[in-house]
């Protein structure tokens, strides 16, 4: 009896791991065709400011076009993807309800699919086509490159993001992100925790989670002391 219990869990964690990497496979396959049109697009404008008299000047904007997207991360994971959108008449109304209530919730509901991890080329292609022209009227040394800054941000952020369901790295900053985003997914702490790839705007917004849970998440030394038992499971995440 025994035996054929280990036996049948070792076939649904060997089932498990399999879908697992197909999951990952769905997800950078999504992710490729982002990466590749976006860098491109990045190191053309890059060329154009080392080209420039001024390209010291693009650093501190391409460094402000990072900073940028964590705020835009935020406020996107928090008010649209985090964001209830009812039907109701109307083009706007119907199309906030077919696009965008279910654009995030299924991955909530499913978080190793790999269809509902990554985002895609054209979801913010519109945007972009719009944003990149238009950032040329401005030097090539400032608009341009904190475009490109942001878009920058928005790829680390999507593999950050990716790689959080499906890697374990040692590195200390991203396993604490791991347990922080993996945390973000339990009943408890859906509401909070909108950072990707910081919690700094949690912390300003003040929707970090609960000091006993962020001591037990960030392996704190007051973590056993803090915590009552009820978060212990976030710390094997």
């Amino acid at each position: 009896m025994c035996l054929l219990w280990i036996m049948q869990s070792e076939t649904h964690q060997s089932s498990f791991t399999a879908y697992k990497m197909e999951q990952a496979r769905i997800s950078r396959r999504r992710l490729y065709p982002v990466t590749v049109f976006y860098s491109l697009y990045s190191a053309a404008v890059v060329i154009l400011v080392c080209r420039s008299r001024h390209a010291m000047v693009g650093i501190p904007f391409y460094l402000l076009g990072i900073a940028a997207w964590t705020l835009v991360e935020y406020l996107f994971h928090r008010y649209v993807l985090h964001g209830r959108f009812p039907p109701g008449e109307g083009f706007v109304r119907r199309f906030l309800h077919e696009r965008l209530d279910p654009l995030h919730w299924e991955h909530h509901k499913h978080p190793l699919n790999g269809a509902h991890i990554s985002g895609q080329l054209s979801d913010f292609l519109p945007l972009f086509a719009l944003a990149a022209p238009l950032s040329f009227a401005f030097p090539v040394y400032t608009m341009p490159i904190l475009l490109v800054g942001s878009i920058q941000g928005y790829l680390a952020e999507q593999w950050l993001h990716h790689s959080v369901h499906f890697c374990s790295f040692k590195n200390g900053y991203f396993r604490a992100m791991k347990r922080y985003h993996l945390y973000h997914h339990s009943p408890r702490g859906m509401e909070r925790g909108f950072g990707l790839s910081n919690w700094f705007w949690d912390i300003v917004f003040k929707t970090q989670f609960p000091p006993a849970v962020e001591d037990a998440l960030f392996r704190r030394k007051n973590a056993s002391q803090a915590n009552d038992g009820r978060e212990h499971h976030v710390v094997s995440l």
